[in-house]
């Protein structure tokens, strides 16, 4: 069954179809919010992320359109959680790997971690939309409100600034 069917009958009130619905695409989004925000963090935004789903479902007008209306909304729970710590003037948790996950203890995962965590938010964004989400350049133009060619310069800025970062941190 598509996602744009799942949609569609959780907005006439299927509570199994939203249930797949989260249970198809919760790993993805945990995964971005993880990518832009701790671990902690993390688990908090994405329950925010999906109690604003299924507030917002009924109201979306193309249910085809899903996956960048879903990441519109992390994008705007993972801004709202950064708005409201900065506003607060602390500063930011550093990025912890997820306990247990042999990955994490990789040291090119870490490096790769470390290097991603250290991008400007902007830059960071876009690069994990398009290459570790697999949204096109135009849903992550989209989904950051922005115009695809913005999207592209920021990738290429994202890319020499990461490669910069792993150079060092190598070298």
């Amino acid at each position: 069954m598509t996602d744009e069917l799942l949609v569609v009958r959780a907005q006439l009130g299927e509570r199994a179809a939203l249930a797949e619905l989260v249970r198809r695409w919760h790993p993805r989004v945990w995964t971005y919010t993880r990518r832009m925000l701790d671990a902690g963090r993390a688990d908090d935004v994405t329950q925010e992320i999906w109690l604003a789903v299924v507030r917002g479902l009924p109201r979306l007008r193309e249910p085809g359109r899903f996956t960048p209306w879903l990441f519109t909304v992390a994008r705007r729970a993972v801004a709202d959680r950064l708005r409201e710590e900065y506003g607060r003037a602390e500063e930011p948790a550093a990025a912890e790997p997820a306990a247990g996950d042999p990955v994490e203890a990789m040291v090119d995962r870490a490096s790769l971690v470390a290097g991603l965590t250290a991008l400007p938010v902007a830059e960071r964004e876009v690069l994990v939309l398009f290459y570790l989400e697999e949204l096109t350049v135009e849903e992550c133009a989209q989904v950051c409100g922005i115009p695809p060619g913005t999207v592209k310069s920021r990738l290429n800025r994202a890319r020499r600034l990461l490669a910069r970062r792993l150079r060092e941190s190598h070298g």
